[in-house]
């Protein structure tokens, strides 16, 4: 099961930067500004872990760490959508790849979490 969901999220995530690069890099559009939304996908689950980290103990379905990460996160994701538009004024075909890469990359990181995010046995107190 996890190596079957690995494959695919690997698939959907090479879809994804696919689309983030021929936005980019296609002769009509050669502008590379969008590849900003990169720092966008890295810092995303940032406050995830954080939260899970800080909240690990709290048997609570709902605390204001995890809370405020949901909050942050959000913001970011909007942000990673937002900055393309922004951008519009180079290409809107550029735009929209961009948008699409999004989409599936940010699919991708949420399918990441489903499917490995339950069930974590694994703590650092170990080491």
């Amino acid at each position: 099961m996890a190596g079957d969901s690995l494959v695919a999220l690997s698939f959907s995530g090479a879809i994804g930067l696919t689309f983030l690069m021929l936005g980019c890099a296609l002769e009509d559009y050669g502008v590379y500004w969008p590849l900003f939304v990169l720092i966008f996908y890295a810092i995303s689950p940032i406050p995830h872990f954080i939260a899970k980290r800080a909240t690990y103990d709290s048997d609570a379905t709902s605390s204001a760490c995890r809370e405020l990460a949901y909050f942050f996160t959000t913001g970011i994701v909007v942000s990673a959508f937002g900055f393309p538009v922004i951008l519009a004024r180079i290409k809107w075909g550029a735009c929209g790849l961009v948008l699409a890469g999004n989409a599936v990359i940010f699919l991708t990181i949420q399918g990441f979490f489903l499917v490995f995010g339950r069930g974590d046995d694994f703590s650092w107190e170990q080491w």
